[in-house]
């Protein structure tokens, strides 16, 4: 029995020792697996990344057609200035309307480049009625609204946070990054990185207003 139990012993002392040896190259070879396989993980992650900021992104694109020969449609946009644009768009036809209404169609679409965060119809639908009238018969209060929502310059979602200077005066601040931003910390991108002929555009869920 004593023989026995000695051997018993001495198999699993072998066995622990063996398994001991088989962790100690284990954790050789996790030590060094992330060395190589961080790096990888991380070159997989940068394309995709990268492939989501150079398109449009968003929630919101889901509403505008896909159909390349409907002038909103993001092929169709691309090819002409952002106030044309915007009017073959049916997600931003109160936009529209208010542009036409401020007469600033040939200011946008003659502008070397710009970036334009513009107001879906929600965003306009959260206005109660009598004020958002109120801003439409008064031109220069109009104009100064719409203004507000422009930036000089093509930005890029990589360039988007910061503070920006509007065509109004004011400025609006863009926090996030990737593919979710917040403009002046309430009106959220919905649909990022639009292109058209001259502009960079950002559909917000919520109209900026400046300051009075």
């Amino acid at each position: 029995m004593r023989t026995k139990k000695l051997s018993a012993v001495a198999a699993v002392a072998a066995l622990a020792f063996a398994l001991s040896a088989c962790g100690g190259e284990s954790t050789e070879e996790e030590t060094a697996a992330p060395a190589t396989s961080a790096p990888m993980a991380t070159d997989m992650a940068s394309p995709s990344t990268g492939a989501m900021a150079d398109g449009e992104f968003g929630p919101g694109c889901a509403a505008v057609p896909t159909d390349a020969a409907n002038p909103g449609s993001f092929e169709a946009m691309a090819k002409v200035p952002v106030a044309t644009a915007a009017s073959g768009n049916p997600v931003l036809s109160t936009l529209v309307t208010a542009v036409k209404q401020a007469e600033l169609v040939d200011s946008l679409n003659t502008a070397p480049a710009v970036t334009v965060f513009a107001p879906a119809n929600d965003a306009f639908a959260k206005i109660p009625k009598a004020d958002l009238d109120k801003v439409l018969a008064d031109k220069k209060m109009l104009t100064d609204v719409l203004t507000y929502h422009v930036v000089e310059g093509k930005l890029a979602p990589a360039q988007l946070a910061g503070t920006h200077k509007t065509l109004q005066g004011g400025e609006v601040t863009v926090a996030g990054s990737g593919t979710q931003f917040t403009v002046n910390g309430n009106s959220m991108v919905v649909c990022g990185n639009v292109q058209t002929a001259n502009a960079t555009v950002y559909i917000v869920d919520t109209v900026l207003m400046p300051k009075s």
